[in-house]
């Protein structure tokens, strides 16, 4: 069984008290080395430039076995610059290659998505109505499932209302959609619960709501399950990873079929919990499930 991932690869560089730190990152790239990591193999279709940046990301898909198609970028490799200072939330900078993102759908791309099981889209341009259009017009001709998490980033996204649009062009009948308190906040200026009941009315087949320290909740036609953040050994160190992780364990769980009760549902969005609380026990986006904590010496995870 076969993952194609649309959408960003970056460099997350991360400035904080402690000085300044880079990873190898993008919610989509997050997604596709998550599955990996998983057992269940993924191609990333994204955008790179021609500098060492992407040097050091296919490196990086490489070590994990992602394979990539990548569209050229004449910016370069989108970065992404997120400073924390104290206790406060994180302020973002983009770059240029991140605001003018582009990816192109051609022969090797609509191949992959054809020949995958699911296609999985993260953070991708859907302000972007041409680009929007193309990626479209790709996933109906494969002919096969989608799962969607729109991921808006305010420095990345120029068209509010076109991205709305395009998002929901998407997330119409997928087999899965995510999305969270702060995606339903800055798209629609509501609560998630709203967006979640939206989601299922526009055909949704199932809509992973992530709700912050109230943990997650899944609904999936007569089926609504809620699990709260799971409690492992350690304490959290870096949140970033958390949505992402959450996503890929539950693609990774439809990938075999899409649970047909409540209890599937239920185990389901429960291992998603586990693989996100674990992944917050460590600095980065890289994905770990609660196995990665035995024998770690917990006191200097993250340093």
């Amino acid at each position: 069984m076969t993952v194609v991932v649309v959408g960003d690869a970056l460099i997350d560089e991360l400035r904080d008290d402690h000085g300044v730190r880079e990873f190898v990152g993008g919610a989509a790239l997050n997604v596709a080395v998550g599955l990996t990591r998983l057992g269940v193999p993924a191609t990333l279709v994204a955008m790179l430039g021609d500098d060492e940046p992407a040097s050091r990301v296919r490196r990086y898909l490489a070590d994990f076995g992602v394979d990539l198609i990548a569209t050229p970028s004449l910016l370069g490799t989108a970065r992404a610059v997120s400073t924390r200072s104290g206790g406060g939330e994180p302020v973002y900078e983009f770059n240029e290659a991140s605001q003018q993102r582009r990816i192109r759908f051609g022969d090797a791309e609509r191949a992959a998505m054809a020949d995958a099981d699911l296609v999985v889209i993260s953070c991708f341009a859907f302000d972007d109505p041409e680009q929007t259009a193309e990626l479209a017009e790709a996933v109906d001709a494969a002919g096969v499932p989608v799962a969607v998490d729109p991921n808006p980033r305010t420095g990345m996204m120029s068209d509010k209302p076109e991205f709305v649009r395009g998002f929901e062009r998407l997330a119409s009948g997928a087999a899965l959609v995510k999305v969270g308190e702060d995606d339903a906040a800055l798209l629609y200026d509501d609560r998630l619960d709203v967006l979640r009941a939206r989601l299922i009315d526009l055909g949704a087949q199932a809509v992973l709501a992530t709700e912050g320290p109230a943990g997650a909740t899944i609904e999936a036609g007569d089926v609504v399950v809620t699990r709260p953040i799971s409690s492992l050994p350690g304490r959290i160190v870096d949140t970033m990873g958390a949505g992402d992780a959450a996503f890929a364990a539950t693609v990774a769980v439809l990938v075999d079929g899409a649970p047909v009760d409540e209890d599937g549902w239920e185990t389901a969005l429960q291992t998603a919990m586990d693989v996100a609380a674990a992944t917050c026990r460590f600095e980065g986006a890289l994905l770990r499930t609660p196995s990665a904590l035995d024998g770690t010496d917990l006191d200097r995870i993250g340093t």
